[in-house]
């Protein structure tokens, strides 16, 4: 099975896959409202605007895994996001990230990243690159800001 496999839910709840993602270059990124980095929804609107039409699709998974800093439901989440960042890129149901409960789609990231990346998520918005074929390219530390990224996503549009 492959990433395009992966069953996931968006975050209105409708039941679909990555497979209409096929062919373009990812970001997936495990996102949080309360968080000292949720300001980086702002660049991460900002790489999805100015690549996009390269390729480059950011998919955001909220997570309330670390220190409960996603505690809303969906519908919160979607309108926090919308109304402070503007975020048009695609958003997800909230999920785990580590532990039993790790959603499938974590499991693939990590068990597929890099030699030497596979490590538990260590906080939110830890960034996977996931190129044009579904292999998962880069590992990105939650610390990285998106600005920081065009040197890490331009070889892969």
């Amino acid at each position: 099975m492959g990433i395009y496999d992966i069953a996931v839910k968006t975050i209105s709840g409708q039941e679909t896959t990555l497979a209409s993602y096929k062919g373009s270059v990812l970001l997936i990124v495990n996102t949080a409202s309360a968080c000292g980095l949720t300001p980086q929804y702002k660049g991460l609107q900002e790489l999805y605007e100015t690549y996009r039409d390269r390729g480059l699709v950011v998919l955001g998974f909220p997570c309330n895994q670390f220190a409960q800093q996603e505690p809303g439901t969906e519908e919160e989440i979607a309108a926090f996001c919308e109304r402070n960042y503007g975020v048009s890129f695609p958003l997800f149901a909230k999920i785990d990230v580590n532990g039993p409960n790790a959603h499938p789609l974590y499991q693939y990231l990590k068990s597929h990243a890099p030699s030497g990346e596979d490590q538990e998520i260590e906080w939110n918005f830890a960034k996977f690159l996931v190129d044009r074929d579904g292999q998962v390219v880069k590992r990105i530390d939650p610390r990285t800001k998106p600005e920081e990224l065009t040197e890490i996503i331009e070889p892969y549009l």
